[in-house]
């Protein structure tokens, strides 16, 4: 059913002002689930099986994060060198990551938040995705929802490379908001009013910035956290559906 909803084709806005932007977080607030490990699986199972044999250096990392020694970009990245190669074709991760995004928007979209894209797209609001995840697989699922704009996580590049290193801050938190912010003024939309919605307590500082800009927030099946926030500030919640957990990926 989730997989039949239509998108909404956002429209191009260069000759066209916009006032209005309505900012989506990704895992977890669209879709059910965290989407960095399913890529990593389907990349294992479809085009690299042998590196199932690193995952134990992976399992390295893990605990070295959950030791306070890794931070959470330096764990992507580490679980991207050894998963993935410390050196893929742009090209073929593209394919790949076209290929990742039909299956996951189409079995893990949860149907309310396509309507709510919908919805701000049919209004006139400019609809951007703001991911922590790798910006190379987020675009292929936005596009999918009809999203044209994306805020991600960006991976170094070599020419046609695509390394195993972060190309900036992860886009987590207190970053998310810098890219949002940036990203606002490079689009000439510094003055916009700014609708976020996300799962997360680690949002907290794009949530501020919507408010600030005169916008609406939604907690969209939060974190118990942001539930907590919720409640002590009185931002409205919504439950798009049921929450998948995901190996390695709380947030």
């Amino acid at each position: 059913m989730r997989g039949q909803m239509p998108s909404v084709a956002i429209p191009p806005h260069a000759n066209s002002p916009c006032t209005e932007v309505a900012v989506y977080d990704l895992d977890r607030t669209l879709t059910d689930t965290g989407s960095w490990v399913p890529f990593l699986w389907f990349w294992l199972r479809r085009y690299a099986p042998w590196r199932v044999l690193l995952l134990p250096m992976v399992g390295l990392g893990g605990l070295t994060y959950a030791a306070g020694w890794l931070s959470r970009g330096a764990m992507k990245a580490w679980s991207h060198r050894w998963l993935i190669g410390p050196r893929v074709s742009a090209a073929r991760l593209a394919a790949v990551a076209d290929d990742f995004a039909e299956q996951f928007v189409a079995v893990h979209a949860m149907a309310p938040a396509r309507m709510a894209i919908a919805e701000d797209a049919l209004a006139g609001r400019r609809v951007v995705i703001a991911s922590a995840s790798y910006g190379f697989y987020v675009r292929a699922i936005a596009a999918r929802l009809g999203v044209m704009d994306v805020i991600a996580t960006g991976a170094a590049r070599d020419g046609e490379w695509v390394l195993a290193r972060l190309d900036g801050d992860n886009n987590y938190g207190p970053a998310k908001r810098d890219g949002l912010a940036a990203w606002l003024a490079r689009e000439g939309l510094a003055g916009a009013v700014v609708h976020f919605t996300s799962d997360h307590h680690s949002d907290l500082p794009c949530f501020e910035l919507a408010l600030a800009s005169g916008g609406r927030v939604l907690c969209a099946n939060p974190s118990g956290k942001l539930a907590a926030i919720a409640v002590a500030r009185g931002w409205p919640v919504a439950v798009w559906g049921r929450i998948r957990g995901s190996l390695l990926e709380r947030a």
